[in-house]
């Protein structure tokens, strides 16, 4: 068979799967789930067997320490897997929820009740937990999942879906739940995302230049996140220490990360006492910092700041810094320079908070922490398959609500229409 055939016989299989998906209990779901991280640890040896091959080519492929470090399957991350596919079966099942019901005047009571999104294509990058994790919420959500890893983590990727689909099956789940796209062909991806019939979501996890190829090429709808350029601000009245805290968290406590703070702004009218002690914190992790005019007037010795600079995901130690005039400034860049990821204010004014959190159109605002927050797990959605910042269907960390949508149901006792 063809690569295209191949694709298509997969996303057939899927959508066929779909349908009795749907229709599954929370039990068996949750047992299926349970099943799953069971296997992932009873098959540890082959798992790493496996995840070895993908090690040594990525070796030969010159990957970098931090790429293969993500690609690692160690006994640690097999747990970190199981123990993921646990927590999504201890959450509360939202496919059935009605939520919400009204009383029409001529007697009809109209509600609206989640249901699955159907069969959805997930494409990433690099990381094999990432196999798990999906496969997860989708069940629990009711949905199929077709999986397209990046060819690094091929091998990886395809032993863990060959373990998760057989403890499906062993659980009353129908096979083909879970599937992965076993070629490392491009044209796999292209094909792909041409299945409109079969495809009712495309979600690509990595890179910007990934995430706009399957943009430009997808015929299906698709949830993405181009990059993260986060932003603090502290207001002045914010608590300096608790300011600085915050500041150096976002951006120190993992700069690798979409969530991690890219450009702090400062009111002026602090600016000349919150400068110098921030930065101190800095220098001892080893920030770069690039300043506006007004910050290079206080931070004599830092880099100047370019226009590019406050477009930029740096995902380093490396941070944009500009002193502004008032919340009006600070609000007009995040709207021009932001990426509708993640911003925060420190401040102990509750009238600016309140205005900061209505008037920035970001996917998760925040008052008083870190930027680092946004996150599924840590906003108790359990887990995430990944944080959108399309503001349809879904906007900011996804999890198991974000993975349904809604059906109109209506109850009469005998109404026409006339």
């Amino acid at each position: 068979m063809s690569v295209k055939d191949d694709v298509i016989a997969i996303a057939k299989a899927a959508r066929e799967a779909s349908i009795g998906l749907a229709r599954l209990d929370s039990g068996v779901k949750n047992a299926a789930l349970h099943k799953m991280a069971e296997g992932l640890l009873k098959n540890a040896a082959f798992l790493k067997e496996e995840n070895a091959k993908d090690l040594a080519a990525g070796e030969r492929k010159s990957l970098t320490k931090a790429m293969l470090e993500r690609l690692a399957l160690s006994d640690k991350v097999l747990a970190s897997m199981a123990e993921g596919l646990k927590e999504v079966a201890s959450l509360p099942d939202p496919i059935g929820e009605v939520t919400k019901m009204w009383k029409r005047p001529n007697g009809l009571m109209v509600g609206r009740m989640r249901i699955p999104i159907g069969v959805i294509g997930i494409i990433f990058e690099s990381r094999p937990n990432v196999t798990a994790d999906a496969a997860g919420l989708c069940l629990k959500s009711g949905n199929a999942v077709i999986l397209r890893g990046g060819s690094e983590a091929i091998h990886s990727n395809n032993a863990i879906a060959k373990v998760l689909n057989r403890a499906c099956v062993e659980a009353g789940v129908p096979s083909n739940a879970v599937q992965v796209i076993p070629t490392t062909d491009r044209e796999a991806v292209l094909e792909m995302l041409r299945l409109e019939e079969f495809i009712d979501l495309i979600i690509p996890r990595g890179g910007e230049g990934l995430i706009r190829f399957v943009v430009e090429n997808s015929k299906i709808p698709v949830i993405k996140h181009y990059k993260g350029v986060c932003h603090v601000f502290v207001d002045a009245s914010a608590d300096a220490r608790m300011a600085i805290d915050i500041a150096f968290n976002a951006k120190v406590q993992r700069p690798g990360v979409c969530n991690s703070m890219e450009t702090l702004l400062v009111h002026k009218d602090i600016a000349a006492s919150f400068l110098p002690a921030v930065h101190e914190k800095y220098m001892e992790a080893g920030v770069e910092l690039r300043g506006c005019e007004r910050t290079r007037a206080v931070l004599k010795d830092i880099k100047a700041a370019a226009e590019e600079d406050w477009h930029a995901e740096y995902l380093d130690l490396i941070l944009a810094v500009k002193v502004v005039d008032d919340m009006d400034s600070a609000i007009a860049h995040i709207n021009r320079y932001g990426s509708l990821h993640t911003e925060s204010i420190v401040t102990k004014d509750y009238a600016n908070a309140q205005r900061f959190l209505r008037e920035v159109n970001s996917s998760t605002v925040v008052v008083n922490a870190s930027t680092r927050f946004s996150d599924g797990h840590q906003l108790g959605l359990g887990a995430e398959i990944g944080i959108s910042t399309t503001k349809i269907h879904a906007f900011g960390p996804m999890g198991l609500e974000e993975l349904t949508t809604q059906k109109f149901i209506i109850y009469g006792d005998g109404q026409i229409r006339q």
